[in-house]
């Protein structure tokens, strides 16, 4: 099962001792094979909107800097309960902040 884990902007600023732990905690899912890929997001971004075969583009930002995804992960794992609870060793290391976590369904 694959799973995308997003955060949005808005929390506490990352000190020296958080960057330490969640380098520790992405190298350890790294090891275990069960993180696929993972970064950091401009929170402006760019919208596509599609209708009646026109596209309109437009540059963001969209919402305020509180809502805006910022950062993502794509894990796989065995199970919900295996991804809910790296999201649980995740926030440990964050603190406060806002996240979503979807399955991801298609080919693999």
């Amino acid at each position: 099962m694959r799973f995308l884990m997003t955060t949005k902007g808005g929390g506490p600023a990352p000190d020296e001792a958080m960057h330490i732990e969640m380098g520790k905690f992405v190298e350890e899912m790294t090891k275990a094979g069960v993180l696929l890929a993972t970064g950091g997001l401009d929170p402006a971004g760019t919208r596509f909107t599609s209708s009646g075969g026109d596209l309109t583009i437009t540059d963001g930002p969209f919402t305020e800097a509180r809502e805006a995804i910022v950062s993502f992960a794509l894990i796989e794992v065995r199970s919900k309960e295996e991804a809910i609870e790296l999201s649980r060793r995740f926030w440990q290391i964050v603190g406060d902040g806002v996240g979503d976590m979807q399955q991801v369904f298609g080919p693999e």
